[in-house]
């Protein structure tokens, strides 16, 4: 799949088949995230492959808009060192995986994590260091459907030299 044609036709996908995600094609998605760009080059993030579906749905319930992450086959859980720019960098990670997983004929949703007041318990649930950021979930997982929600014309939102 060209990447253009990916960007373009990737939607949110929130409902799943029960079909499991292989290690192989679950590593390509976050090395996806892994190449992304970051600030500087100081790649802050980590990643947790969540595959255990006791271990999602634990995670989905925490979350406020995440509890399909429990219907889903995998779920990332994208984490950052605090840097200035970590936000940004894991955000980068992120968009590339969702796009890696369209490539790969996956089915994505981001759910939020930086700014949520469940992030910390989520950090804990993983396991990780406290002092990492939760800046993501994504749900990954063959789609049972795949909505085609209307994105705004370009026209109406690209402003050339000024607003």
């Amino acid at each position: 799949m060209e990447v253009l044609d990916a960007i373009q036709a990737r939607r949110s996908v929130r409902s799943f088949k029960t079909d499991p995600i292989s290690k192989e094609v679950l590593t390509k998605i976050v090395d996806a995230g892994r190449l992304a760009p970051t600030a500087r080059n100081v790649q802050p993030c980590e990643f947790i492959v969540v595959t255990d579906a006791a271990l999602r749905r634990r995670i989905a319930d925490i979350t406020d808009h995440g509890k399909f992450i429990a219907e889903a086959s995998a779920c990332v859980v994208v984490l950052a060192r605090s840097t200035k720019y970590y936000l940004e960098d894991g955000v980068a990670a992120t968009t590339s995986m969702l796009i890696a997983a369209h490539g790969l004929e996956l089915g994505a949703c981001w759910v939020a994590g930086d700014k949520k007041e469940y992030a910390p318990s989520i950090v804990a649930l993983c396991g990780a260091p406290s002092d990492l950021k939760l800046v993501s979930l994504i749900a990954l997982g063959y789609p049972a459907d795949i909505p085609s929600p209307e994105k705004r014309p370009l026209d109406e939102l690209v402003h050339w030299e000024s607003y």
